[in-house]
Order: C-alpha cells, then sequence, then structure tokens
C-alpha cells in the first residue's frame, strides 16, 4: 500500500504542482485565475482535484485578457 495521496495543499505546494513561483499562484488566484482556498481550522487549503479540473479542461479558467497584471 502507498502513501495517501493528499486531498487538499497549501500555496506552495499547489504553485509547485503547477511548476510556477508561490508569488506568481497566489497572484492568480487573486485575479480569480485560480480557485481559491478552502479554510480547515485555521489553514487555507487548494483542492486538488480543483487544481487538476483547471489543466484537464474541467473547469474555467479565465481569457489572459481577463487577468490583470
Amino acid at each position: 500500500m502507498g502513501a495517501p495521496q493528499p486531498l487538499a495543499v497549501r500555496d506552495t505546494t499547489a504553485a509547485k504542482m503547477l511548476d510556477m513561483p508561490a508569488f506568481e499562484f497566489r497572484r492568480l488566484v487573486d485575479a480569480g485565475a485560480l480557485p481559491k482556498p478552502c479554510r480547515i481550522g485555521q489553514h487555507d487549503r487548494w483542492r486538488v482535484q480543483d487544481i487538476k479540473a483547471i489543466v484537464d479542461g474541467k473547469a474555467a479558467w479565465p481569457d489572459d485578457e481577463d487577468i490583470e497584471a
């Protein structure tokens, strides 16, 4: 039996999953291009399935012009 797969991750891990710096990940979250975190206790975590859905094209990803630089 292998190690359990995470259901939710912190921003730095989510950024690594998308191969981008954490500051860029947070900028895209703030711009609405990536999903907002869920709150677990006092911790913000991003659902792995939400990130995968965007990459797989199963969730909306705004056009570049919708994202403020």
